[in-house]
Order: C-alpha cells, then structure tokens, then sequence
C-alpha cells in the first residue's frame, strides 16, 4: 500500500495524473515492442480478411483519436452555472461585466437570427 499523502517527502502526495514508475517503464516497453515490429504488424493485417482487418484497425484508432463524449442538456448548464459561481466568488465586478456582456452578444445573436 502506498504512503498516505503527507508522510512523505511531498507533503501533496503524486501530482493528479502522474503514472507511476512501473506503468511508465510498461508503457515505454509497449511502445518499444511495437515500433520494433510495425513492418510484421502490417504485414499480419494485410493478410487478415478485408473485414477481420477494419475490426483491428477500429480497435487500434481508439488509442490514437480520443473519443469524444456525448454531453447531455442538463449536464452542460450545470457545467455553465458552476462556471458561473466560480467568477461571481473570485472576482464578483469583473464577473457581472462579463455576464452582461454575454447577454448583450445572445441577445443579438438571437435577434439576428429571429430576422
């Protein structure tokens, strides 16, 4: 079990998304094994059935696009007034000027878009 945050030399504990050594040194080993073997890999998928290969490659695109998440109505405007409780508790004036000016602009877009 790993130390509890503070009793360490690092009194925040490993920074949120840092990997730890042992997943570092695989995933470099990973990597290494298959720049090694990109020629065999490719040769292996032109021997597959056309269908057989579009599964493997649909498989491998996952690790090289990231895949976007769908975001439903409600969780958009709670993202929204949660950003919007964040500027009126840090800087409440700047805050105000900047919602009035956001209203002004849908406004405007809405009036533009009615006509």
């Amino acid at each position: 079990m790993a130390p509890r945050k503070g009793t360490t030399n690092n009194p925040n504990g490993r920074p949120k998304g840092t990997p730890n050594k042992s997943t570092s040194d695989l995933r470099e080993w990973v990597n290494g094994l298959i720049d090694d073997n990109r020629l065999k890999i490719a040769e292996d998928l032109k021997s597959l059935e056309p269908k057989d290969r579009l599964v493997i490659i649909e498989r491998l695109l996952q690790y090289a696009i990231p895949k976007q998440q769908s975001i439903s109505v409600e969780a958009q405007i709670a993202a929204e007034y949660e950003a919007i409780e964040r500027l009126l508790s840090n800087m409440p004036e700047k805050a105000i000027n900047e919602l009035t000016e956001r209203i002004i602009k849908l406004n405007q877009l809405n009036k533009s878009n009615n006509e």
